[in-house]
């Protein structure tokens, strides 16, 4: 029974997104709304951890599965992405190479910024 209850409260949350996702004609998705609503549940302490903690593990565990829907629906775009692989393959390695460089770069302000301990790279260099 315990299980049940913990899938009503996930599924619950899930819900209660598509519902305001629908009635507030919002851009983002119902699912996403509903996990937003149920961080914040357990954020301010409504729900417990433990009263959705196993369905939540085995729902993670098994979260490859959950993607193949989305992983097939996209053949049927495959004509598109056919003639444009090469652009999507060039954006997907410019975006990569932002990202890692501007995570890159705001590591080493908040190691400068909040840790004593932290080595200057700049100033290593200059001691050699």
């Amino acid at each position: 029974m315990e299980l049940y209850k913990q899938l009503l409260y996930i599924l619950g949350f899930s819900f209660a997104g598509e519902v305001i996702s629908n009635v507030f004609q919002l851009p983002m998705p119902g699912s996403v709304i509903g996990m937003l609503l149920l961080f914040c549940a357990l954020q301010f302490k409504f729900i417990k951890v433990h009263q959705v903690e196993k369905v939540g593990a085995f729902l993670l565990e098994n979260l490859s599965i959950l993607f193949l829907p989305a992983g097939v629906g996209i053949m049927v775009y495959f004509p598109i992405i056919r003639k444009n692989w090469w652009l999507l393959l060039l954006i997907t390695f410019i975006t990569t190479g932002v990202s890692i460089g501007f995570i890159g770069k705001l590591v080493q302000w908040v190691k400068r910024k909040y840790e004593e301990d932290a080595i200057d790279i700049k100033q290593k260099g200059e001691q050699k």
